[in-house]
């Protein structure tokens, strides 16, 4: 199978991973997408450092899309299939003249891609064996549940061609009888025979019964198993998916086990009205053939076929704002989110049979015992038809255009005991479900969401999704969590930062990063973690967030390498570099910075003393003018007589800075080669020779000022107005299907 087909077939959180390497390298993914067999199918990694080969790699390249298209128009599939000549004009346009460019790209992108692939592995093969082994009984069980039904539908023909033989000599012999009276003495043979096929025609009514009541047996521990076990088991997964974890939320297994089922049951009631009907035609009297078995049975496969789909309606793809792709459940008024369904059971007599329509706070207790509980409609509502998703097969519906609007409050109301980033509320999706003479209602719940109405609000409402996904991960949801939110325990918490970090920086924290966040977030003796402590008085979810948003940014190379120590203490830093040859340094995180900065400390041993520096920490601005392994490269200490040297020597514990940082140098000289005959020039930073500096003194923790909708906010007007004018353009020019016309 092609790497490409591999990743296609990952949970959303990690294809987005893969979305990023293309959308960070400025390469069109959709060239990636249909041309990847032959992509995969060239050594770019040998190409990436070697122009002859490039070029080589590039005019093949070439070569196979000119053939492709000419085998599009030999096909007549111009019009269905990709557009090979906008794909070729592209790479002419972008490489024609540096190959070797695009070999670097694509050599990068391919080794990330194998680097998810094995990580989502490793994440899948935690526990595997138990899980393997208890699908394949489940599978197991279902083959023996389509082959329990040919059999019944096989002794259902031979049931039929019986009726049709006894009736046929029935109706003869009567009739010949009355032609030739002599026939009349032949009558107890005759009688004897049609005897003997009409007890055999009972008992084979009798196994076909029997059959059906070992199906539907069988038939109710699956469902039991899908409805109750495997489709909580998928959401639960689904959820922690949302906050980071790389497990795996394929559909794929689930849905076959439910359109399987649903299948059955259809075809077990229809052989049921088949046995009415020969009783009905043949007259059958015996006992067996008595309407009384066959309703219980048709009854019993109509209440497992109810709950089977009562609960094949599931929210696919979680409410989530283009602006905001690794945050899903943050929802902002007025900005448009896309939310996706899907019904598991999809039979092609299902398609275009249900109408979903999308309905806010449905049934919802809280918008009526909680304190000033905030109330929102959709902007636009339209319902949507369950049709065929080509690629995968399944009825899917798709809300792309879906925003919020605050229904305003009624005279008289009270403030919220709520703030408004920690109000949760759910999208319901309802549809009836009308086929076979059988109608009732299906409902899918959205996981809580956390509306918000300006974008300062987006961390804290996080930090609000983050909780409520690690501590409600049943339904009903409790959208009054919190009211009197409960904590979390270390192991909880810590798993969920990791996996932020995972997102942000494609690797997880580590023990000793953890224990140094740990000894910051507990102090409570049982171990528990207070939601006061981490995102509402003390704030420390906002330091985090502005660490995760500079290794987004700046860092992820760094980070995903595990050259950032990151977490480590002024002190423990300087414990660590005592005993470290001069010119040994590490990476932390700034520990007074609240918007996220990185610094460094160093050691250096003269005349008997050991001193520890740290030089002021890096910020997003700073690091935006100058990657960090170039500040690194050309940091420089000004001594007497003005003379610059580079303390820097050795990344802790002992990897010499050109071993850890020359590949990233390296490939930033690449990429802005010097045409123009000028000398390069470089910036140069320079501190006095230090001494050790005082710590710096601890910030006072900035509160979330989340206000209501109603409440007219004046904080940074021109910040604010570019920040909508941003959100407006985007919501306006980059539509769903529109990354054709921005590539």
């Amino acid at each position: 199978m092609a790497q490409w087909q591999e990743l296609l077939r990952l949970d959303s959180a990690l294809q987005s991973r893969v979305s990023q390497l293309y959308d960070e390298r400025k390469f069109p993914r959709e060239i990636r997408h249909y041309l990847c067999v032959l992509l995969e199918g060239q050594d770019w990694h040998a190409a990436a450092v070697d122009e002859n080969k490039a070029r080589s790699c590039f005019h093949e390249l070439l070569e196979s899309l000119e053939d492709e298209w000419k085998r599009s128009v030999q096909e007549n599939k111009i019009l269905q299939g990709p557009d090979f000549p906008w794909m070729k004009d592209y790479l002419l346009k972008h490489f024609k003249g540096e190959p070797l460019n695009l070999a670097v790209i694509l050599s990068e992108c391919l080794k990330e891609e194998k680097k998810i692939l094995t990580s989502a592995s490793e994440a899948q093969g935690c526990g595997s064996p138990a899980m393997d082994q208890k699908w394949k009984e489940l599978d197991n069980k279902v083959n023996e549940l389509k082959r329990q039904i040919l059999e019944v539908k096989e002794e259902m023909k031979s049931l039929e061609l019986l009726n049709e033989n006894l009736d046929f000599i029935q109706k003869t012999w009567q009739s010949q009888v009355e032609e030739h009276n002599g026939l009349a003495q032949s009558y107890p043979f005759v009688e004897g025979e049609c005897l003997k096929r009409t007890n055999f025609i009972t008992k084979t009514k009798q196994i076909v019964l029997q059959q059906i009541v070992n199906i539907l047996n069988l038939a109710q521990q699956i469902v039991a198993t899908l409805t109750d076990v495997e489709l909580p088991e998928w959401k639960c997964r689904q959820q922690m998916a949302c906050i980071g974890s790389p497990v795996d939320t394929s559909l794929d297994n689930l849905q076959e086990w439910f359109r399987t089922v649903a299948d059955v049951l259809l075809r077990v009631r229809e052989q049921l009205q088949k046995l009415q009907d020969q009783n009905k035609k043949y007259n059958s009297t015996d006992t067996s053939s008595l309407p009384e078995p066959i309703a219980e049975n048709e009854r019993f496969t109509q209440l497992l076929f109810t709950k089977l789909l009562a609960h094949a309606l599931v929210v696919e793809k979680q409410p989530i704002m283009s602006s905001l792709p690794y945050r899903p459940q943050v929802l902002k008024t007025g900005v448009r989110f896309t939310v996706a369904v899907r019904f598991l059971a999809n039979l092609p007599e299902f398609k275009c049979l249900l109408k979903v329509k999308p309905v806010f706070d449905k049934d919802v207790e809280e918008a009526k015992t909680v304190k000033g509980f905030r109330h929102f409609v959709f902007n636009n509502n339209d319902c949507r038809v369950l049709d065929m998703d080509t690629p995968r097969g399944g009825l899917v519906a798709e809300f792309r255009h879906m925003s919020l609007k605050h229904k305003p409050k009624a005279k008289g109301s009270c403030e919220s005991h709520l703030i408004v980033t920690e109000e949760l509320h759910i999208i319901k999706f309802v549809t009836e479900f009308q086929h076979a003479g059988l109608k009732f209602d299906i409902e899918a719940s959205s996981l809580p969401v956390v509306v918000i109405s300006s974008t300062n609000q987006v961390v804290s409402a996080w930090a609000s999704v983050m909780w409520c996904n690690m501590l409600s991960v049943s339904e009903p949801r409790n959208l009054s969590l919190f009211v009197e939110p409960p904590p979390l325990t270390w192991q909880q918490l810590s798993q969920a930062l990791s996996w932020q970090f995972l997102c942000a920086g494609q690797r997880e924290l580590d023990q000793n990063q953890l224990s140094y966040l740990r000894d910051k977030l507990v102090d409570d003796p049982d171990g528990l973690v207070h939601w006061s402590k981490f995102s509402k008085n003390e704030n420390a979810w906002i330091w985090i967030d502005g660490i995760l948003d500079l290794i987004k940014k700046h860092l992820v190379d760094l980070w995903r390498d595990g050259f950032i120590m990151g977490f480590v203490s002024r002190e423990k830093s300087e414990v660590l570099l005592q005993e470290k040859q001069s010119g040994t340094f590490l990476l932390r995180f700034s520990e007074s910075n609240k918007e996220g900065a990185i610094t460094f400390s160093w050691v250096e041993h003269s005349n008997g003393d050991t001193h520890v520096h740290a030089v002021a920490p890096y910020t997003k601005n700073e690091l935006s003018s100058s990657s960090l392994p170039n500040v690194i490269n050309n940091y420089s200490l000004r001594a007497k007589r003005n003379m610059h040297r580079n303390p820097l020597i050795y990344l802790y514990p002992d990897i010499h800075k050109d071993t850890a940082f020359g590949h990233y140098n390296n490939t930033i000289e690449m990429s802005a080669p010097n045409k123009d005959g000028y000398v390069p020039k470089k910036t140069a930073y320079v501190s006095e020779n230090p001494t050790p500096p005082p710590s710096p003194p601890m910030e006072t923790p900035v509160m979330d000022m989340d206000m209501d909708m109603d409440m007219d906010v004046d904080v940074e007007p021109t910040l604010e107005a570019h920040q909508l004018l941003q959100e407006v353009l985007a919501e306006l020019l980059y539509l769903p299907g529109d990354d054709i016309w921005h590539s």
